[in-house]
């Protein structure tokens, strides 16, 4: 039963986000800036930044210099990977966790950064 209440709220967000979808009023831009703790990943050139508004961000780049910043707070600005369908994605999150169905709907997406900006050098 909650299977089949999920999958009505989900066509909901997605009938919602149809109609919406020429006027972006949630302010779900392409180019984002986030502030929080860089940390490496296992991967090369991979990182994942732990936002201070509790999202989560994998992030790489190809012009910015993201490994000499592991452990530091920093203040990235880049693309979302897919931005429409993350956004989508995080709309559906959001009405799942409006109704009850989930009890967490922290924000988690890719990132392309173009430029960061070191704001400590320590994660406190």
């Amino acid at each position: 039963m909650k299977k089949l209440g999920f999958c009505l709220v989900l066509l909901c967000a997605c009938s919602f986000w149809a109609v919406a979808q020429d006027n972006d009023t949630k302010g779900k831009a392409d180019t984002r800036t986030v502030t929080g703790c860089l940390q490496q990943t296992s991967h090369n050139n991979q990182f994942l930044l732990k936002a201070n508004d509790g999202s989560s961000w994998n992030v790489s780049s190809d012009t910015a210099s993201l490994a000499e910043h592991v452990g530091h707070t920093v203040s990235v600005t880049g693309v979302v990977s897919n931005s429409t369908a993350h956004n989508v994605k995080e709309d559906a999150k959001d009405v799942a966790h409006d109704t009850g169905m989930k009890k967490h709907n922290a924000e988690h997406g890719h990132m392309k950064v173009t430029d960061v900006q070191m704001v400590s050098s320590s994660c406190s």
